[in-house]
């Protein structure tokens, strides 16, 4: 594990890129000791979403690209969460102008009607399985390999984000939610408001002492139908990108709502 490259840990007159670079040293310093015994480095671009909805500049992912060339490193790029869309680019890595050697998918690929995963990479790594001898061969495999239904559901989403002009729309949807959380963005008890695509995150001011307040929001959302799971004081908002206009207000309303409510300890 490296340093984070999250813009909440810039010090006070630095900026995001700041935090960026500082990380990027970090990952070379590890790299100039011990890239020999490291086969890849895998990074959840732009958004690190389990730790909390860790936000990051693009320049990282630049930086790492250019230190995993220098000493031979692959870089492995986790966009289950943060791809197809989510982020304002179909990749998220699309935003440094970089390509990893390899790139997860799930999720958002198949548009939520079926469970599909799937892995790309470059053709030198896939050709290097190419062998007669079985030793060389890439032999893992399971069951449901290739199904066929998800595939079907995946191109008809793919079709979708061609022809409906998906992430030109979710821009303008997500500057819509931006303008009706600015509420929340302002609130005394909140920190590190951010957004990223159609990713928000905002972190709770709470006594050092409450232990539940991600368990009393989630349970409060779901009274003002939310889905909402904080991860700790993060309260993160992925929507769906289908919202009308009745629905981002009724999001955002909500959300305010069942924030306050949970900053009061309601049951």
């Amino acid at each position: 594990m490296v340093e984070s490259p999250d813009a909440r840990a810039a010090a006070v007159g630095e900026t995001a890129a700041d935090c960026a670079r500082r990380a990027a040293s970090h990952f070379e310093a590890l790299l100039r000791e011990r890239a020999g015994s490291i086969a890849a480095v895998i990074v959840e671009p732009l958004v690190q979403c389990a730790t909390g909805m860790a936000m990051h500049d693009p320049l990282y992912l630049s930086l790492m690209r250019e230190l995993c060339d220098r000493y031979e490193v692959h870089m492995i790029a986790d966009e289950i969460a943060v791809g197809c869309g989510r982020t304002g680019t179909f990749f998220a890595c699309e935003q440094a102008s970089i390509w990893p050697d390899f790139l997860c998918l799930s999720k958002g690929i198949s548009g939520g009607y079926l469970p599909l995963s799937l892995v790309m990479t470059r053709d030198s790594v896939y050709e290097a399985f190419y062998s007669d001898e079985v030793s060389r061969a890439f032999l893992h495999s399971h069951s449901y390999t290739g199904n066929p239904l998800a595939c079907r559901a995946a191109l008809a989403t793919l079709s979708i984000f061609d022809e409906d002009g998906v992430i030109e729309a979710n821009r303008l949807l997500a500057d819509k939610v931006t303008r009706k959380l600015e509420p929340l963005a302002s609130h005394q008890r909140v920190r590190h408001f951010r957004q990223q695509g159609m990713i928000w995150a905002f972190d709770a001011v709470l006594d050092d002492a409450d232990t539940s307040f991600a368990s009393r929001f989630f349970t409060l959302g779901l009274k003002h139908e939310l889905l909402l799971r904080p991860i700790g004081n993060t309260v993160y908002i992925m929507p769906p990108y289908i919202l009308d206009d009745d629905e981002v207000d009724q999001l955002a309303a909500s959300t305010q709502t069942v924030f306050e409510q949970a900053l009061d300890g309601a049951p």
